[in-house]
């Protein structure tokens, strides 16, 4: 069975909106459908390999205004729910999970699919079944989301790139929960040394990439 290697990655609600200077994909053109035809190329800016727009400040207070709650922080508690859920679907869906690490406002994931799973279907189903384990233990937030409509999906091409997303997701500054499949025996000298101690703000990192308000 042909399979592919994904880096996952979303974002609480909120917490990283459309026009963010730190960047993000969003339904952005460089022409319009409807603009006369010319010969440059119309380029959509939330397909997977193509630039991601940043610092956008007219779009960023238009995302805040449309927003239907506060952001979404997880506590750590909420962080070590969607952690084990997340282990749990990847079981289920028969699907490799290899590592995977939970921030206040954002989560990262290194998974192997099926070559036929499409990596939204991936991410979905991450997200909504981790959804519903926080229903059931917390009480929804009044955006009635936890998370922001997409994310990033990256495939990795070979092993030294698995090799390398994995160590980037558990060396996340200030992690609230992270875990290493067992089987990756050889890395697991990045999990010694405890916990970071965890703070609810936005971490600075360039490769989380947040796509729309609507959740």
């Amino acid at each position: 069975m042909d399979t592919l290697t994904w880096l996952i990655t979303s974002t609480t609600y909120g917490t990283w909106l459309p026009g963010d200077a730190r960047g993000f994909v969003g339904r952005v053109w460089d022409a319009r459908p409807d603009d006369p035809a010319t010969e440059s190329l119309r380029v959509k800016h939330n397909v997977i390999d193509t630039p991601y727009d940043r610092d956008i400040p007219g779009l960023h207070e238009k995302s805040r205004a449309l927003m239907k709650g506060n952001p979404v922080f997880l506590s750590v508690e909420q962080a070590d729910v969607v952690l084990t859920q997340f282990q749990e679907t990847a079981a289920h869906r028969g699907w490799k999970l290899h590592a995977g690490s939970a921030m206040a406002n954002h989560f990262h994931l290194v998974v192997t699919a099926p070559a036929e799973v499409l990596t939204d279907e991936i991410l979905r189903d991450f997200k909504s079944y981790a959804s519903r384990a926080l229903n059931k233990r917390c009480s929804k937030p009044s955006s009635g989301t936890w998370w922001t409509a997409s994310g990033s999906r990256r495939r990795l091409p070979d092993s030294h790139a698995v090799v390398a997303a994995i160590r980037y997701v558990l060396e996340q500054y200030r992690p609230l929960a992270r875990w290493l499949n067992p089987e990756h025996g050889a890395i697991e000298a990045f999990l010694s040394g405890g916990r970071q101690p965890a703070v609810n703000d936005n971490d600075d990192d360039d490769d989380d990439d947040a796509d729309n308000t609507a959740g």
